[in-house]
């Protein structure tokens, strides 16, 4: 975006923050006949359209095609309707982030390049012969995108469509290290991503300097557009290369990112809702540089854009832009020291305007959108913030459906990350890191406990080895301490068993990536599952375990 277009995007967001009201009165006569759904209830309908009916079974205007939801939150992937309206909304909703990016960072594009880690997974054809593809496949496929990518990207189309991610994400990073002068943003789409790419080149920077050393392109490259693609940038240059291997070839890994790519004003990924685990991290590795989460959206709705780019991960609000969906929200309780619940009825709960919710109360939100989701729940939690001219800010809260329940408590992907935190903690003094976690409740013996996988990282060299086990009892009963006020009487009844935590080695969690990868989601949009459901990713992670450890009493 031109630096005159940012300014008359700054405008379009002040006149639609100013006028929230009207905008979303606009769209609202309908709400009084329709009932709030859920994905089941229109699933029957948008399979229909796939398989050949018309749309008018569902909404008025034509189906271009289909959005494919990850699948990794909530279990099966969702086919989402796309329209001509509802892609043309997409495109002034990135001009719109674009725009509060400008105004920061200045007109990135007319300066350098962007080291974005991109993955695209095929479209898959429908028996009505529509596509369907992640939004970020999508996006990947527009002509548009295409035409700038070569000026504005370092990484070529051919890389991002690999049909092998490890491939792309090689000749990515290599390529992202050949022109690392012209580097002025690194990021993806998720924190995760980014720290995958991260961990990837900790494991290949000596071949990725041997390439550029020599020119060539290693052997196990096998994808011939990826060869291809990388013939045209590549030639020799041992200088580049003996620079980057000292820079890597160091005792100390903090602010990496800085060092590798020196003109990087920020790094850009979604550090909000489930990727908050990663941030400390990321911090580390980039050191000093803005962690930039822009926008909240997903495959049923686009939401709102963060116009505060430079604030803390933990600070990020989404402003709500009225003109995208017609939004309502349910509002949810919270019952002191127990887990974020919903009102008990949606039937008897009145739902809230965008412009009538109230700062410091969390909803779940509803969305009625031009590509046929009317008053559908999305399963998102957020808190009001504040509000930007009369529309609101909102925070991720978490997921509504990710839970640990053994009896009647109900632990929150919440619930679960604040006692992770506190548990963490104790390793932190010690030099160790705990990168990766997720969860699931083991009811193969009565009653049923808790079980949190957890993947750990030595500071500067240091062994897992050298953890004292002491210190994972420790953190198990840490855990239990920190857990709401239901999960800790049930544990002193013996109706929830002894919490546990299993070690696993050094890349499990990559390998649970890959196999949801294999599966066909989009590496650009993993989201690591908060709680386990699928059988095969459980046997892929127990079977990696290299430690148990269990609380050893009850919490007080």
């Amino acid at each position: 975006m031109a630096t005159n277009g940012y300014e008359g995007g700054l405008k379009t967001i002040e006149e639609l923050t100013t006028n929230a009201e009207q905008i979303q009165d606009e769209k609202q006569l309908f709400k009084k006949n329709v009932p709030i759904v859920t994905y089941e209830d229109l699933k029957p309908y948008i399979d229909r359209i796939a398989n050949g009916e018309t749309s008018d079974i569902l909404l008025g205007e034509p189906v271009t095609g289909f959005y494919l939801s990850s699948g990794t939150s909530g279990g099966q992937p969702k086919l989402m309707p796309v329209t001509a309206e509802f892609a043309n909304k997409w495109e002034l909703f990135r001009g719109l982030y674009e725009s509060s990016v400008i105004k920061h960072f200045g007109d990135i594009n007319q300066v350098g390049k962007r080291l974005e880690l991109m993955f695209a997974r095929p479209e898959i054809e429908t028996a009505s012969g529509l596509k369907a593809a992640s939004v970020s496949t999508s996006i990947y496929n527009e002509c548009n995108f295409r035409t700038i990518l070569p000026k504005l990207y370092t990484s070529p189309i051919e890389t991002i469509f690999c049909p092998d991610p490890n491939q792309g994400l090689y000749c990515q990073l290599l390529l992202g290290l050949i022109q690392r002068d012209e580097v002025i943003t690194v990021g993806s789409i998720f924190a995760s991503t980014v720290l995958r790419g991260i961990k990837f080149l900790e494991n290949h920077w000596q071949e990725l300097c041997y390439d550029i050393k020599t020119g060539r392109l290693s052997d196990w490259i096998t994808d011939s557009g990826c060869r291809n693609a990388a013939s045209l940038v590549m030639k020799p240059n041992p200088e580049q290369a003996d620079l980057i291997e000292n820079i890597c070839n160091c005792k100390s890994w903090e602010g990496i990112i800085r060092k590798l790519w020196p003109k990087a004003r920020y790094i850009c990924c979604i550090c909000t809702g489930i990727m908050r685990q990663y941030t400390i991290e990321l911090e580390f590795y980039c050191r000093g540089l803005p962690l930039v989460s822009d926008l909240y959206a997903c495959s049923e709705a686009i939401c709102g854009i963060n116009l505060e780019p430079l604030c803390k991960p933990c600070d990020v609000s989404y402003t709500f832009l009225p003109n995208m969906a017609y939004f309502e929200f349910l509002p949810v309780e919270n019952d002191h020291d127990e887990s974020i619940e919903m009102k008990r009825n949606d039937e008897d709960t009145e739902l809230v305007d965008l412009v009538n919710v109230k700062a410091g109360q969390c909803y779940e939100l509803v969305v009625s959108t031009c590509a046929g989701l009317y008053r559908y729940k999305v399963g998102d939690v957020l808190m009001v913030s504040g509000f930007y001219n009369t529309a609101p800010q909102f925070q991720f809260v978490e997921r509504k459906n990710v839970i640990l329940s053994v009896d009647q408590e109900k632990t929150s992907e919440t619930d679960l990350f604040k006692a992770v935190t506190e548990a963490k903690a104790l390793l932190d003094p010690l030099g160790f890191i705990l990168t990766e976690y997720t969860s699931y409740v083991d009811t193969s013996s009565a009653p049923g406990h808790y079980v949190l996988f957890w993947e750990i990282k030595g500071k500067e060299g240091k062994n897992c080895k050298e953890l004292d086990p002491k210190i994972m009892v420790e953190c198990c009963s840490r855990m239990e301490e920190s857990l709401h006020y239901t999960y800790r009487i049930y544990r002193k009844r013996n109706i929830i068993a002894a919490l546990e935590i299993r070690v696993v080695k050094q890349g499990s969690f990559e390998a649970l990536m890959d196999y949801y990868v294999s599966k066909g989601t989009s590496l650009s949009q993993y989201k690591k599952p908060s709680c386990i459901k699928s059988e095969e990713a459980l046997k892929i992670l127990d079977s990696r375990v290299i430690g148990k450890y269990f609380s050893p009493k009850s919490p007080l």
